[in-house]
């Protein structure tokens, strides 16, 4: 393959869609709402103000174009994610993707939400404050390993096609 930026794009975006795809089933087959990017967005978009924390985010004020920050901070995130997980792996591992590294990578990135994206929403440490934060642990959880997945598929792919 061709860079380890190149590399991390193919990687991020396609696991980063296979986690926005597994989302979409969930909400249609079980009804279970994914998270409203627009909302990330908001979060972004009042760090430059130096608000951090909100309580809750749905309260704070809109920013222009907060929808389409957060999908685009979702996918960046993604590609990111996806350079550390192949810095830490080694170029090796896209000779011959296996499926347990890239889990239990996918796994670990929920620290991210769990420290920085619910407690500057406004849900707290791990969702503590939502009202159901065992839920809300295991849906950030099961989110992040469909993420994991999505390495390990897009880095199939993507040895059998380039």
């Amino acid at each position: 393959m061709n860079g380890l930026l190149t590399n991390a794009l193919l990687l991020g975006l396609g696991a980063t869609a296979f986690m926005d795809m597994v989302a979409l089933l969930q909400k249609r087959l079980l009804g279970i709402p994914s998270l409203n990017y627009a909302m990330v967005g908001r979060w972004l978009g009042h760090l430059p103000r130096g608000r951090f924390i909100h309580r809750p985010i749905g309260e704070s004020a809109k920013i222009q174009a907060e929808l389409v920050l957060g999908w685009l901070a979702h996918y960046l995130i993604g590609v990111a994610f996806a350079m550390t997980f192949l810095v830490l792996v080694g170029p090796n591992w896209l000779a011959r993707p296996s499926l347990i590294p890239a889990l239990g990578f996918g796994v670990i990135t929920v620290i991210a939400p769990f420290l920085v994206l619910q407690p500057g929403m406004g849900a707290g440490v791990a969702a503590r404050k939502t009202p159901q934060p065992t839920t809300a642990r295991l849906r950030s959880l099961f989110a992040h390993a469909s993420f994991g997945a999505g390495l390990w598929l897009a880095g199939i792919i993507a040895m059998m096609v380039l």
